[in-house]
């Protein structure tokens, strides 16, 4: 079910972001209404760790300059060599 909703909002900002829900092809209620959606979703979502996973927190002590993003691809060329 769908509720009207009245916001008081700057014109300069509604002018821009009318342009950028056309730019992305939505109406600019979806716009919003998606943005609140990922707004709250992450404040009201429960992300379950399972006891397995729990019990190997801790378990590894990484450098404090590791980059997980340069020892993967590490890993990967090593993989596929690249």
């Amino acid at each position: 079910m769908n509720t009207k909703l009245t916001l008081t909002i700057d014109d300069s900002v509604i002018s821009v972001a009318k342009k950028y829900a056309k730019k992305k092809g939505e109406s600019l209620s979806a716009l919003i209404e998606n943005y609140l959606k990922s707004l709250t979703a992450k404040e009201f979502k429960e992300e379950k760790i399972s006891p397995r996973v729990l019990k190997l927190k801790g378990s590894i002590q990484l450098p404090d300059n590791f980059d997980y993003k340069v020892e993967l691809g590490k890993a990967l060329s090593k993989k596929h060599r690249l």
